[in-house]
């Protein structure tokens, strides 16, 4: 068959990229060795929101008389319910990707894809049946896996990666997490939450390093008053899984010491899948382990281009559909805005949530701005106590000359829904005043916006 475009992968990339395509008139096919969706939709994402969600249900039933409502008997979390309900979770939206592909005549080619050639595409299928896709354009959007390392090998059963961690046979009693980013920290609250004793360690001074420090000692507070045991600056040297657990050792600041767990979760970053895809057969230029673009998204092959966790951009899903969208539409003959880097949000799942975009205090004063800083704490806000979910505060850093909104960073109930609204005032560079007369609805968590913004700019509200 011979196609417009070619997109090999499934993901959020893949599928945004080929469903557009489709939408500007390109006959477009899409290779997919796995589950549609990818790794986000079936392994990532949105299973690991579902998992998150029974935590949070289950949190809800073990506070009940925080809400003033009396419970007879005990809740207790059925761990195998909870993961069939996830994987029931990320199934349903996988079939809701076929059919978002197959209303806009997409063709899917089930196997692994291989460059084979100029504007070829091989692709092997299960039983080993290898036939060739010709194409004038292709999309390499491959996605990632668990970062191995050396002394920390993924065996699936003592030592797992976040894949195992979302279907485990069995709970464990004790889980130790290496690495705190986002992966690592939503997976470790979601154990703690739920019964393991959960350790979490991480080689950086704080955890989610690339957090905002503030945000980061309230998350360490709020993990530890759940139960967690939290261990920063400190590295895991080796992990001895010969007997029933596993028994780890641990470098800290005060010396060697070991930990005993049912369970390791390496939770160290991701390796993007540039293997077995013809990047070397066809020339493809690589950098620093990821697929060298241009502008245009296309590699050093013409007629070639990638997306997504592959390339030196971030490894988040939005930031690989927002980069098919643009890709395909560069493809097609249009001039699409490009994407801008410093305005991507990133967002943690945990309780509480933490949400991002922009630059941290200590980034901002590295690169030389005077700065004004305003914070409004979740104690003062009225939803939030009346939640009961106090632990939390919006952080909000401006140009001092200018009034330009250099970063924003939260944390609290809700706050992943918030921060929408600060991308977009960050894109239409508004500054506090705007914001501050930018009429928040009342009452709402969302006021800790605007309270923070006037907090910034000298002003006091507190409604």
């Amino acid at each position: 068959m011979n196609y417009d475009l070619t997109v090999i992968g499934s993901g959020p990339g893949g599928y945004v990229a080929a469903i557009r395509a489709s939408q500007l008139g390109l006959k477009t096919a899409i290779v997919e060795r796995e589950h549609l969706g990818g790794i986000c939709l079936n392994w990532g994402c949105i299973p690991t929101k579902s998992l998150l969600k029974s935590a949070q249900v289950y949190r809800y039933f073990t506070h009940a008389a925080d809400y003033g409502v009396a419970l007879e008997g005990t809740a207790r979390p059925d761990y195998a319910a909870i993961v069939a309900r996830s994987r029931g979770v990320a199934e349903g939206m996988s079939k809701g990707i076929q059919f978002l592909l197959q209303k806009n005549k997409i063709d899917v080619i089930r196997g692994s894809g291989k460059l084979a050639g100029k504007g070829t595409v091989a692709v092997t299928d299960a039983e080993g049946k290898t036939s060739t896709v010709t194409a004038a354009g292709i999309i390499l959007a491959t996605g990632a896996r668990s970062r191995q390392l050396p002394h920390l090998p993924i065996d699936g059963k003592k030592i797992i990666g976040y894949r195992q961690a979302l279907a485990l046979p069995q709970q464990p009693k004790t889980m130790l997490v290496v690495g705190s980013g986002a992966i690592g920290s939503e997976l470790a609250f979601f154990y703690q939450s739920i019964g393991t004793q959960v350790t979490l360690v991480e080689f950086m001074p704080q955890i989610v390093p690339l957090e905002d420090e503030e945000v980061a000692r309230q998350l360490e507070r709020s993990f530890k008053k759940a139960g967690m045991k939290v261990m920063i600056a400190s590295t895991v040297e080796s992990v001895d899984t010969s007997g029933e657990g596993c028994v780890v050792t641990i470098k800290t600041a005060k010396g060697a010491e070991t930990q005993q767990a049912d369970i390791v979760l390496s939770a160290v970053g991701i390796t993007p899948n540039i293997e077995n895809i013809g990047l070397e057969e066809m020339g493809i230029e690589i950098e620093k382990g990821r697929v060298k673009v241009d502008a245009r998204y296309q590699t050093s092959v013409a007629g070639v281009f990638a997306i997504g966790d592959i390339i030196a951009t971030p490894a988040l899903a939005h930031v690989a559909s927002a980069e098919g969208i643009a890709c395909v539409e560069y493809i097609a003959g249009l001039n699409p805005e490009p994407i801008n880097y410093r305005n991507i949000p990133g967002c943690t799942y945990t309780t509480p949530e933490v949400a991002s975009v922009g630059m941290t205090e200590k980034a901002a004063k590295e690169a030389g701005y005077g700065i004004k800083v305003g914070k409004f704490p979740y104690t003062a806000s009225g939803k939030a106590s009346a939640a009961v979910a106090k632990d939390g505060f919006v952080k909000l850093i401006f140009d001092e000359e200018y009034g330009e909104l250099l970063g924003a960073h939260l944390i609290g109930e809700n706050v992943t829904e918030m921060l929408a609204e600060l991308v977009v005032a960050r894109n239409l560079e508004a500054t506090g005043h705007e914001l501050i007369k930018s009429i928040h609805p009342h009452p709402t968590m969302s006021e800790a916006i605007m309270e923070a913004a006037a907090a910034a700019c000298g002003e006091v509200i507190h409604i």
